[in-house]
């Protein structure tokens, strides 16, 4: 997979006060949602006790696994590109985006075979939990193709990469819900 170089004159510099605006600003976001996801594990925690959830605890692992491995390649990524590896940092952001399509493909999976429904409060905490994750990680996908594209282009340096920064920080927070998502859906169950 070739990497172009980057275009002499192609830098799209940020100035510093730009730069950390745009961080404040991610971060603001990534408050917000973990306020959005807390309440949702809040409401999973409630629901607890009120009926038996079966979940599939193989599949609940192998998708964890896959998102976890995901966030390794997208650290490996954004570390090649601070150091001008182009091939490698491409290499790291194919890999992240084949992991978070599979870990999508795995979570649908798992809402055809579910042996529960939406209309149980379970099966409700659980559609929603993992359907808000799952509309988290495919987005990202979309934006991490978006990054992958660019990069493929010549774009992002050691100088010059905010934006393929900013968008595996937004992966690795995606990732850090699910480990909080995970016990709570696959490993917090009431017995018959």
């Amino acid at each position: 997979m070739a990497v172009a170089a980057p275009a002499a004159g192609h830098g799209h510099h940020v100035h510093p006060k730009r730069a950390a605006m745009n961080r404040v600003g991610l971060w603001l976001f990534f408050f917000s949602e973990s306020i959005v996801f807390a309440l949702l594990a809040m409401t999973r925690f409630y629901l607890k006790g009120i009926e038996i959830d079966k979940v599939d605890q193989a599949l609940g692992l192998g998708i964890t696994i896959i998102l976890l491995a995901s966030s390794v390649s997208a650290f490996t990524a954004e570390t090649a590109i601070e150091h001008d590896r182009r091939t490698l940092a491409s290499w790291g952001l194919f890999i992240t985006i084949a992991l978070g399509v599979l870990f999508a493909f795995g979570v649908a999976f798992e809402w055809y075979t579910a042996e529960f429904t939406k209309d149980s409060a379970f099966g409700t905490a659980f559609f929603t939990m993992t359907g808000m994750h799952a509309f988290h990680v495919i987005s990202g996908v979309f934006m991490l193709g978006l990054v992958w594209a660019q990069l493929l282009r010549g774009r992002y340096s050691s100088k010059d990469h905010w934006p393929f920064s900013g968008i595996v920080m937004y992966w690795h927070f995606v990732d850090i819900v699910w480990v909080f998502f995970y016990p709570a859906l696959y490993l917090v169950s009431t017995p018959k």
